[in-house]
């Protein structure tokens, strides 16, 4: 067995109101891991963050390497758990690595040079496109949304749709 993972969500504000509220309610979460090498080596962030988890919720800021290390690990059978990452970098990694995903939910990707708007909150540019193009390609199906009662749009079809796909 292997920790449950219950939603792994791209989102580069990490654990923020709406996700921390609505998230860990719609999918019956015991604990959020951050996963990011950056955040982990950052003391007040990962302060900042645990603060943000909401209340009976465990939250805990891993490198890429330790997650894929706890992954197996017995401790965390069956422990229901979200992931957040940053980007969709980090998730190719993780998944790479051995870790299972079945689906990634893509929340926020703020806007900044070179990067195209396709959403109101989601900006990609063709180093993201390759990452989502390599996770949908190993089945994990790629979904958008913002809360738990949005309709699902499918990523890599905005993809097609923006000709965003070399």
């Amino acid at each position: 067995m292997v920790m449950d993972i219950r939603l792994t969500r791209i989102d580069d504000r990490l654990i923020h109101g709406q996700v921390a509220t609505v998230w860990s309610k719609a999918t019956g979460i015991e604990r959020i891991l951050v996963v990011s090498d950056e955040v982990a080596n950052d003391e007040l962030r990962k302060f900042l963050l645990k603060q943000a988890a909401p209340p009976g919720i465990k939250s805990n800021v891993v490198t890429k390497k330790k997650l894929v290390e706890v992954y197996r690990d017995q401790l965390f059978d069956g422990m229901k758990v979200m992931l957040l990452f940053a980007s969709p970098q980090d998730v190719v990694e993780v998944v790479k690595s051995g870790v299972d995903l079945k689906a990634v939910n893509i929340g926020g990707m703020r806007f900044s040079e070179g990067k195209k708007m396709i959403t109101n909150f989601i900006s990609i540019d063709s180093e993201d496109v390759e990452c989502f193009l390599e996770l949908s390609e190993a089945g994990i199906e790629l979904e958008i949304r913002q809360v738990p009662t949005d309709r699902k749009t499918d990523l890599m079809q905005l993809i097609k749709k923006e000709k965003m796909l070399q």
